[in-house]
Order: structure tokens, then sequence, then C-alpha cells
């Protein structure tokens, strides 16, 4: 007993030192939350997680979610020790340029990084996401004596955590949901970078979770094995709902000055305070980067040997499977392959020339619904918005604490929440999507930007996309959020035109496996173009095209006409007029800029020939970023402020986004009277 006890500690005090170490020699980082937690790393990845280092990507594997990002050498440490491909070299890398260990944990970079975390609350949300996606996929696949997914998620939350708003709206989600595959591990140290949390945070974090109807526990000290090991057992037992496992620590534990301090938490200890602390746990000072032997060979030989036999049970497991159920065996690798089903588009619909016309919205969600009849894991709902997004698939079912499989997600009024919890979906398989009024894509930012980050395919449906949203007024109107959305890197932002182009969009994001996707969808009706004297709607699939042209074509256009979503139809009008009066007119349909930037130059120029000067855009929206399109010569026709309360068309005529002002527009540039 004295001996394994020795040992344990032997293996906790490899992980402070290795975080300790690595934060020195990079002059950079966070050691307080990895030698406060250590322990607990170690008991979980030691005795509990089923993982397997030499396959990290085992699709049964319990998923372990570092959500207080910051404490990444924790991470990296531990699964060095347990045998991941991540070497003594790579940690002595942390921080540094094209190192495997960045700052904060990045998905791709190192193996057994689940997500990527940072900003905090991000990776809580996420852990509700696989956790909803684990319960998915066992009823959804699991069948008698074959018992493909049962999985577990665990979390690492921090003071940081707790507070955030977003990680309140995904465990209020994760109780209503009774997702008992669930485990968050609070790192209760009591200090934030400005000192002691009480300064602004006093609340019984016990009681608030107790009250989302989690079960939860309290370990009074992190460096009680034995109360860790119970904790987490009794956690994993519990079958009824998600569980909190709040563990009082204190960070930078052992170091004989910065322990329980604000300054352990954000900067390096410091050489001379790295030398005292190393003497306080009864290691040689002088030694960095040490492992010894008897620690890696123990924690590498137990996860190598668990992960090797779970792994070859759960292979042999699907093998049987696959020739009992080779269809429901085919729809899963087709799912984690992000592949589709060779009749996926078999019923997308069709939408008729209709000067009536329907909202996009409507298309769309006529769209979706028939993909998700073929594809079961496109997978997601709306922020109690359903039906005003038209996001209700299948038989309208609903995934609850009863229906695990269901087809539709309801998130509640959580719009952030939604977001982080389809990445963690998305991080399993899924292609999920995330609803709501386009005005609100600003509560979900900062988890749109990590699904961008991480090559995710999440498919946002952003409904209500600008002042035709009419009578809700300027507070319901989105003027600047199309703008905003583009800003992000990795994310294509498409508006469609028409009920066609809306078809198009979504066989578009089908199709994109390595981005995410923002549908931009309009509440009020525009027409369905008659495509028989218009360019089918599948340019979109280019980012923009050439809509409707002049006649003849010799000698090239006068004028182009760009514009996007409902704006289009006031350019097709404006030709009208202008065609008339002699001018050669092209109008360009432009539903998503990032896409048609990617094409090559020649499509390009040949969409917007660059000897043609006279330009117009129009979209009903902030101006910022079609210059670019325009040119210098050109006019942009946009909206700077925050819109009206007035029916939705005339708040368009009371901004000035009208055919009307695109004719004169058109006029100025041509007559050089404008621009």
């Amino acid at each position: 007993m004295e001996d394994a006890r020795r040992l344990d500690l032997l293996c906790i005090n490899t992980i402070r030192t290795l975080a300790m170490d690595a934060v020195q020699k990079a002059n950079s980082g966070h050691p307080g939350a990895p030698m406060a937690m250590a322990p607990v790393a170690y008991v979980l990845f030691d005795r509990f997680l089923r993982h397997d280092p030499a396959n990290p990507t085992w699709p049964n594997r319990d998923r372990f979610v570092l959500s207080v990002g910051h404490a990444s050498m924790l991470l990296y440490s531990i699964l060095h020790l347990t045998g991941y491909d991540l070497s003594l070299e790579d940690l002595k890398q942390f921080r540094q340029l094209h190192g495997r260990c960045a700052g904060h944990p990045e998905l791709g970079l190192a193996p057994g990084v689940e997500t990527t975390t940072g900003p905090l609350g991000q990776g809580a949300g996420n852990s509700v996401g696989m956790a909803v996606a684990g319960r998915w996929l066992s009823a959804h696949f699991n069948r008698p004596g074959h018992t493909l997914f049962d999985y577990r998620v665990f979390a690492l939350c921090s003071d940081g955590d707790m507070m955030e708003g977003v990680t309140a709206e995904a465990a209020s989600l994760a109780g209503h949901l009774a997702l008992d595959n669930l485990i968050w591990l609070y790192d209760n140290n009591g200090i934030t970078i400005d000192g002691r949390t009480s300064l602004a945070f006093t609340e019984d974090v016990g009681q608030r979770f107790e009250a989302y109807r989690w079960h939860v526990q309290r370990v009074p000290e992190a460096n009680d094995l034995d109360a860790l090991s119970r904790a987490l057992q009794k956690a994993i037992d519990v079958a009824d709902r998600p569980a909190l496992v709040i563990v009082d620590s204190h960070i930078a534990y052992g170091s004989p000055n910065k322990q329980d301090t604000a300054a352990a938490h954000g900067a390096p200890l410091g050489a001379q305070e790295v030398r005292a602390t190393k003497e306080r746990y009864g290691w040689d000072p002088e030694l960095e980067f040490h492992v010894p032997d008897e620690v890696a060979n123990h924690l590498r030989s137990r996860a190598g040997e668990r992960g090797r036999r779970l792994q070859g049970q759960w292979r042999r497991n699907f093998e049987s499977y696959t020739q009992k159920y080779p269809e429901l065996a085919e729809r899963w690798q087709l799912m984690q392959s992000r592949q589709l089903p060779d009749d996926w588009s078999a019923e997308l619909p069709t939408f008729a020339a209709d000067a009536k016309g329907m909202p996009t919205r409507k298309a769309s969600g006529k769209t979706l619904a028939a993909i998700a009849e073929r594809v079961p894991w496109v997978l997601g709902g709306s922020a109690d918005l359903s039906e005003s997004n038209k996001t209700l698939v299948g038989d309208g079912s609903a995934v609850s604490r009863e229906a695990r499989d269901g087809r539709n997600l309801h998130f509640g009024i959580r719009e952030h929440a939604m977001g982080t919890i389809v990445n963690g979906m998305s991080l399993c398989g899924f292609r999920p999507y995330a609803a709501t009024f386009l005005v609100f894509s600003d509560y979900m930012r900062p988890s749109i930007r990590m699904a961008a980050m991480m090559n995710q395919p999440v498919v946002y449906v952003f409904t209500h996309d600008s002042l035709g949203v009419g009578e809700d007024g300027p507070t319901h109107q989105p003027i600047e959020q199309v703008a905003a959305l583009r800003t992000i890197p990795g994310l294509d932002v498409v508006r469609p035109a028409d009920a066609a182009e809306a078809a198009a969009a979504w066989r578009y994001v089908l199709q994109t496996t390595d981005h995410p996707v923002a549908l931009i969808l309009t509440r009020q009706s525009v027409p369905t173009f008659d495509r028989r004297t218009l360019s089918p709607a599948h340019g979109l699939l280019r980012g923009a095209y050439v809509l409707a042209d002049y006649d003849p074509p010799a000698g090239g256009p006068e004028v182009i006409l760009i514009a996007t979503g409902s704006e289009v139809q006031l350019c097709l009008a404006a030709r009208e007029v202008l065609s008339a009066e002699g001018l050669a007119v092209r109008v360009v349909s432009m539903p998503c800029r990032e896409l048609f930037d990617r094409q090559d130059e020649a499509y390009r120029q040949e969409v917007l020939p660059p000897q043609v000067h006279r330009r117009v855009a129009i979209e009903a929206g902030v101006s910022m970023g079609w210059r670019r399109y325009v040119g210098p010569d050109g006019v942009i026709i946009a909206c700077e402020d925050f819109g009206t309360s007035a029916p939705g068309a005339e708040a368009m005529i009371e901004y000035g986004l009208t055919a009307e002002a695109v004719i004169a527009a058109a006029r100025g540039v041509v007559s050089g009277t404008t621009g």
C-alpha cells in the first residue's frame, strides 16, 4: 500500500513539475491550475477514462474536455505520460511557433485534444454536445447484445467557467435532458486573475447545479485520491442526470510563496520559486522535464493495456454488428467519414417560377426536411424559434430524456450554448444545424468563431435577415450582422435570392465538410425567378454568377448590378427599365462572397470583367466589404442605420432599398455623375 501511494504521488508530482518547467521555459502560461489539478487528471486517466493512446479517435472512447483551457499543460503532461504521440520535446516547445502544444488546446495539433478550448465556457458547452451525441448514437445504433456506444464525457471546469453565462445555459439544458453520461469536475480553487473569487463570485455553485437537476458531490481536498476515486465512481454510477464533482483545491499547490495566490494564475513561477517548489515535492531541483522511468512505465502500460483491450472488444463487436445489421453499420461508416448516402438528394424540392414566391426561410425548411429524411445525422434545432426558422424535421419528435434519438433539438432561449453544443455534436460526426434570428447571431458569435477555427461543418440557419423583418423594429432588424459574420475566417456566409437558390444553398452545405456555413434567410416572401430566362440556381455553388445578361451580348455590359438575397429582385426590376433605355445591363447574384473569392481568377473576371467599372451593389445591411466588388467608381446602396418599426416593405423604401434607387445609381455611374 505504501509503495502504491508513493508511486501515485510520484506520478502526480511528475505532472506538476512538467507543467512548471514548460511554463517556465516558455516564460508564458498558467502553472497554478495544472499544479492544483494534477491529482484529478492522474486519477481520471489512470483509473477511469476509457481511452486508447495508440488510437486517439477510437469511436467509443470516453471524451475528456479541458474547458479550463489555460491549464493546457495539465492535459499535455498527462497525454505524454500515458503514451500519446506527444514527446518530451513537444512539451519543451510549449507555446512556441509551429509547436504541437499551443497555449490553449487546439484540435488537430496534439493527439488526445478533443476540442479547441480557451475562451471559458466553450468547452463546457462542447461537452454537453458530445453527451447529446453519445446518447443519440446509443439509441440509434445500439442493439441487444451489440452496445456500440456508451461513452462518457468528462469536462474539467474552472471558477471562470462557472461564472460565464454560456456555462449556465449549457448546464441548464444538460440537466433538462438528463444527460447521465456527462460528468463535470469543477476546480474550486477560489482564485482568478484579479484575486480571490469572492471579489465577484459568492454564490453556492452546488445548489445552483442541484436546481439544474444535476447530481452534486464535493471533494474537500484535491489531494485525497481515495475521495476523488469514490466521487468519480459515484458520478459514473448516476443513472438519471448529469453529475458535478466540486473539487476544492489549492492553486499552485506546493509553491512556498505563491500557493493560493493570483500570482500563480497566469505567469511563470520564476526560477527560484520553481526550485523551491520542487524541493517541497522532494524533487531534485536541478532536473528539468524529468520523467522517472517507473512513472512512464506505470502510466503507459496501464493506459496502453486498457486501451488495446477495450478497443479490441469494440472492434470485434462492430465486426459482428456489421454482419447482423449491415445497413446500420454502413450508415455509421458514412457518418464518420463525412459522406452521404447515394440517394441523399433524391427528394430535394424544386421550385417553379412564381412572382409571389415565398420566404427563403420556407424554401430552406422544405429542403432541410427532405435532406433530414435521408440523412438522419443531419440533426439540430432552434433557440425557441423552430416554427419561425422553419427547422422542424421528420415527425417533429424532440430529443428528450425519454427519446434520446428524437429528430429535433429544442435549445430553449440559449443561443450561445446552442452554438457550443452543436460544435460538440459536430466533433462526434454529426452534421448539426443551429437556428435563430440573424440579429441574435451576435449572442453565439464566439462559438461560431470556434467552429471555423476547428474546421467543423456546422450549419447556421439565420432567418429574419434584414429591414424586411418590419414591425419588430430596429432591435430585431439586423444591419451589421451579415458583414460581421463575413469577417470570421473560414465561415461561408450564404444569402440566397429566391427559393431555388435556397435549395442550392443546402446542396452546397451538405457537400461542405471542412468549414461552417451560415445561411441568411428572409422572413418576407421574395419572387421565385423564372429560370427558363435566367441562369440556373446552381450558379450559387460558385459563390456568384451571372443571373441575367444584356442582349445581345456583343460588346460586353455597360453596367453591372450586384446583389444578394431579397435585393436581387430589385436589380432584375431595374434591369428591365435600364434595358428599355438601351443600356447593356448585367445582373450578378452574389449569394456567397467567400465562395466566389475562392474561384479561379478567370471565372471571377468572367463574372465581373475588370474593364467594366460601372457597377452598383445593393444589400440591406451596412456597406462594409462591398467596395472591393464595385471598385472606386461604383455605387453601394446600403443601410448604415439601425432601421425602424414599420411594415417591412415600407422600411425598405424608407431606407432607399428600392429598384428606383438602383436605376438612379446605374444611370449615375453610366453618365459619370455619381460614383
